[in-house]
């Protein structure tokens, strides 16, 4: 076994497999900058060691995968005008995608919770085990912000408007909904993960994909659909809209009990970053790759990075912890198409290129 720990991230190879660990217990593993870069470098080590048949994502600890971006350091630099969140998105969204066409394979485990940019690392692995503890959502509608790390890429193939609920509701999936909603492939109950690692690390030698796969599914209880897929019909009917007025008409129309808990969520999230998101994800619904949706959400990110309304998100969920953040303009219907048109606007030089 060869072992390189660096800071908080370690990535060693064991038996057959290149593991990599988020190693942040206390923060939920939530990752930073430099882990990202840490991420890459093991991956190329992987990538280029003949050894390692199969890559394994882990989180430290017994809270999650990983909580998201370090979002506290991002405020920081929004505050002051600062390009941190230029930076740490462009390295990141690209990492998201060399993931996603990582050509060995990249098993994630997906316990406990997994939200934001953990999504980002986990939900493009070419296999993706949650379990009965998963706790995954994409919230950063709630923080004036937006599902990136292809997180729009993601929502727009989950079947009907399921993606559409989750992505503006910002809502948590369990196990058996992430399956239904594509961001995961097999349940794997949490006390068992240990043995499904050894079986990784041991057993993968030279194995195939779907050798992987053969293993993952000896461990799999077969879940595929949770409590929100049973919802499908009532979403799809209430989410089917291109506009966000539409949507919040449908759910006023509906009153039953599941529409107004549903506007109270959306009542609670920033207008601006829901009618945002919305576009997103229908744009998103005809893009012929990942990398595509990529190229948009980092335009929109960096115009997120200078708006009122992320500070305003972070402030009241991180900072102050207050939950009341004031939002501008505060209503859907004051969100104007001037408002929205910077989000979507070619940015040049600064355009999110791939090698």
């Amino acid at each position: 076994m060869s072992s390189v720990e660096e800071g908080d991230l370690v990535a060693r190879v064991e038996g057959a497999a290149g593991v990599i660990r988020l190693n942040r217990p206390k923060a939920i593993n939530a990752v930073t900058l430099e882990m990202f870069r840490d991420i890459e470098k093991a991956l190329d080590r992987f990538e280029a060691d003949p050894a390692v048949a199969v890559i394994l994502l882990e989180g430290a600890g017994e809270r999650g995968l990983c909580a998201g971006g370090d979002i506290r350091t991002l405020w920081e630099s929004s505050k002051v005008n600062g390009d941190l969140g230029k930076v740490l998105w462009r390295e990141e969204y690209i990492l998201n995608a060399r993931i996603k066409r990582f050509p060995k394979p990249y098993v994630a485990f997906m316990d406990g919770i997994v939200m934001g940019g953990g999504v980002g690392l986990s939900a493009h692995a070419s296999h993706r085990v949650v379990t009965d503890r998963t706790r995954l959502a994409m919230p950063e509608v709630g923080l004036g912000f937006f599902p990136d790390v292809g997180g729009t890429f993601l929502l727009s193939r989950s079947p009907g408007e399921i993606g559409t609920y989750f992505g503006l509701t910002g809502q948590t999936m369990n196990g058996p909904d992430a399956i239904h909603a594509k961001f995961a492939d097999a349940v794997v109950p949490a006390v068992e993960l240990p043995e499904l690692r050894e079986a990784l690390t041991v057993a993968c030698s030279g194995a195939t994909a779907a050798d992987v796969s053969k293993l993952i599914n000896g461990f799999a209880t077969g879940e595929t659909a949770g409590p929100v897929a049973a919802k499908e019909p009532v979403i799809d009917a209430l989410f089917g809209f291109d506009r966000m007025e539409d949507i919040v008409a449908a759910l006023k129309r509906d009153g039953s009990e599941f529409a107004q808990a549903t506007l109270k969520t959306l009542n609670e999230k920033s207008p601006r970053g829901m009618v945002v998101t919305l576009k997103l994800l229908r744009l998103a619904r005809t893009a012929s790759s990942l990398e595509e949706c990529l190229v948009r959400e980092y335009r929109a990110a960096l115009e997120v990075f200078r708006s009122d309304d992320f500070r305003e998100g972070v402030r009241a969920a991180v900072i102050n912890k207050d939950r009341n953040p004031t939002w501008s303009p505060p209503r859907i219907e004051d969100v104007t198409p001037a408002m929205i048109a910077p989000y979507f606007a070619e940015i040049g030089a600064d355009e999110l290129k791939f090698n």
